[in-house]
């Protein structure tokens, strides 16, 4: 198996022995869960079939918003909210942010949450790092205010341009396990047609699916 699309990262194993108040990867819950989570949208072509597949099968989300791409698409953050699913900050222009100081790491953060404020009303979200780069600067940033990163335990690898049946075999052969936080994007026909096979066979398998709780914002 190709190692570039394992699901669990070394990474991310790391993160999740950090205190959950700091970075949330994993999350325990009463019932058997699988905890869904979409970067990079809102997309005009594939956020709206995400949304249609989440509704026929009963599921709830965490959308993790592009801040300049929120009131371009206003419609569809307004859906996204209507539909019962809950928004993220992923940052103004997706930046990588150990490229940027960290003033501007905190505009490109609170723009967004601003931005996100006019549609749920919530003065802070959960904050998603673009590709995952989170400096230690930020993270201490967050320690020090009681905020929490909202990061990720499964990958979906939805973003390597692969086929669907690719990335449906790969999910298959080393599935998600309850409480895990599953990452994928609003942003490519690939999702949507993963989404069609996946969320029938995890309701089969007696999870529910939902929104990442809120964590400290």
């Amino acid at each position: 198996m190709n190692r570039t699309i394992q699901p669990r990262s070394r990474k991310t194993r790391a993160l999740g022995l950090l205190p959950s108040r700091l970075v949330t990867t994993r999350v325990r819950a009463k019932r058997k869960t699988l905890f869904l989570t979409f970067d990079d949208g809102p997309h005009p072509e594939f956020t709206p079939p995400v949304l249609d597949l989440l509704r026929t099968h009963g599921a709830t989300a965490t959308f993790f918003l592009i801040g300049e791409r929120i009131d371009r698409y206003p419609e569809l953050v307004r859906r996204i909210v209507a539909d019962g699913h809950a928004l993220g900050n992923h940052s103004w222009s997706h930046p990588r942010m150990r490229d940027l100081p960290l003033p501007q790491q905190l505009v490109e953060i609170e723009r967004t949450d601003e931005a996100l404020s006019r549609y749920d009303g919530n003065r802070t979200h959960p904050f998603r790092p673009p590709c995952g780069v989170l400096p230690a600067n930020l993270l201490l940033h967050f320690a020090r205010i009681g905020r929490t990163v909202a990061f990720w335990s499964y990958d979906s690898h939805d973003y390597q341009q692969l086929p669907a049946p690719t990335l449906f075999a790969q999910m298959r052969a080393d599935p998600p396990r309850d409480g895990d936080t599953v990452l994928m994007h609003d942003d490519t026909g690939a999702t949507v047609q993963l989404l069609a096979e996946l969320l029938p066979q995890w309701r089969d398998e007696g999870f529910e699916l939902r929104a990442m709780p809120a964590g400290r914002g």
